[in-house]
């Protein structure tokens, strides 16, 4: 008798747990079905070819998004290039060098204060030893505070898909007298490749949306440049002033902006789930 008691109590916590996890569930894909309905009945109003052949345009005149579309895919471009190197050898040194020393404990601390630092105070940080010394905003400044960013995302990934590498792996290869150098790059690598390809795109995705650290360094542009010494728009920025502004036909120009980086963010984290689901198969 008691342990059919105990097994009601069991068995009704758990239907309550269940009901509350659903219920949890529920509540964020309403709040994001919502966000989602309103970015595509605002923002597909603005879509159409000028979006992505014209200048952003003074109030009062038809334009599209060119310039800061090529601005956010030119700093987005440089910031993975220069992270992902720099974030894939640090993970390989703590996954495969230096797994228990003081080093990789310092490294990991740093790396995890990086991933949730706001993205202003990196911003801040480029400002001040990049913008301020230059004496001008810039592109190089804003790809700089992209990379900063992007780098702890693929430290983490690639250190977490190397440690999932099977560790007879490593012992097959150096049996086979090849150096520890040749086994990183033609075993754990490959081995791995999908996980660190999904840790970039990740990064990608989390870079594709950030407006804090862009007004910081590389500010706004009007006009089409691609000369990174100079301020360049993005469309993060783009989207923050104009949304910000009372004219009507920006705001036409803020939602489309938004609904093209929302898609962009999608499209690469389904990718990338994509790939992490073939990795786990």
């Amino acid at each position: 008798m008691q342990n059919r008691g105990l097994y009601i109590r069991r068995k009704m916590t758990n239907q309550l747990f269940r009901m509350l996890s659903v219920a949890a569930a529920l509540f964020g894909i309403v709040w994001l079905t919502l966000i989602l309905y309103s970015l595509i009945t605002n923002g597909i109003e603005g879509f159409s070819l000028k979006l992505f052949t014209e200048m952003t345009p003074p109030p009062g005149e038809a334009g599209g998004l060119a310039n800061a579309i090529a601005g956010s895919l030119l700093m987005s471009t440089l910031a993975v290039l220069v992270g992902t190197p720099i974030g894939l050898f640090a993970g390989t040194y703590l996954a495969e060098y230096g797994r228990y020393s003081a080093v990789a404990f310092v490294v990991r601390f740093v790396n995890d204060i990086l991933l949730s630092a706001p993205s202003i105070v990196i911003g801040l940080f480029i400002y001040e030893i990049l913008v301020v010394r230059l004496g001008h905003f810039s592109a190089w400044a804003g790809a700089a505070a992209l990379a900063v960013i992007v780098i702890p995302v693929v430290v983490r990934t690639t250190e977490n898909m190397l440690l999932l590498v099977p560790h007879t792996l490593r012992e097959a290869a150096a049996a086979l007298g090849a150096p520890r150098s040749h086994v990183i790059r033609a075993v754990t690598w490959r081995a791995a490749r999908a996980g660190i390809i999904t840790g970039v795109l990740l990064a990608v995705a989390r870079i594709s949306g950030e407006t804090a650290p862009l007004l910081f360094t590389a500010l706004n542009n009007q006009f089409w440049s691609t000369d990174f010494n100079q301020p360049m728009a993005s469309l993060p920025a783009v989207i923050f002033q104009f949304a910000l502004s009372p004219y009507e036909d920006w705001h036409h120009l803020a939602w489309a902006g938004a609904l093209l980086v929302t898609a962009a963010v999608l499209t690469l984290s389904i990718f990338a789930r994509v790939l992490g689901s073939k990795r786990s198969s």
